[in-house]
C-alpha cells in the first residue's frame, strides 16, 4: 500500500511542478468543507450525491415552494388568484407541518436553522430560539 501512496505522491508532485493545479476553480481559496457529523455515516455518500445533483430534502423543497407562493401573493392584484394562492399556501403549510411532525421536528426549527446559517456566514439575521 505504501508503494501506491508513493506513486500517487509522485504524480501529484509532477502535476504541481507542471502547473496543472494553478488555474483550477477556487485556486488560492479555502475549501468549503461541510460538516456532515449530523448525517449518519451510512447515509453520507447518498446525501452528498443528492446534494450535488441539486435534490433538496422534501421539507426544504416544501419550504421553498411556500416562499415562492408568498412572493406571488405579495405581487398578485387579482382577488381570485390571491384566494387560489392562499389555498395552495395553506395546503403546503399543512403538508410541511405533518412531514416535520412525522420526522420529530417543529416548523420553527427550519427558520432557526436558516437564520443560524445566515448569521454564521456573516449575514445580519437575528437569531431567535424556537
Amino acid at each position: 500500500m505504501e508503494e501506491f501512496h508513493a506513486l500517487v505522491d509522485e504524480q501529484v508532485r509532477r502535476a504541481m511542478e507542471a502547473g496543472l493545479f494553478d488555474k483550477l476553480p477556487g485556486a488560492g481559496k479555502p475549501l468549503e468543507l461541510e460538516d456532515l457529523s449530523a448525517v449518519p455515516a451510512d447515509l453520507r455518500a447518498s446525501y452528498i450525491l443528492l446534494k450535488n445533483a441539486g435534490v433538496l430534502p422534501e421539507e426544504l423543497a416544501l419550504k421553498q415552494e411556500l416562499l415562492r407562493i408568498e412572493d406571488l401573493l405579495a405581487a398578485c392584484e387579482s382577488e381570485g388568484e390571491r384566494e387560489a394562492l392562499r389555498a395552495r399556501r395553506n395546503s403546503g403549510a399543512l403538508k410541511l407541518a405533518f412531514l416535520l411532525e412525522r420526522r420529530g421536528l417543529r416548523p420553527s426549527m427550519l427558520e432557526y436553522h436558516g437564520a443560524l446559517q445566515k448569521k454564521l456566514a456573516g449575514g445580519d439575521a437575528a437569531i431567535t430560539r424556537p
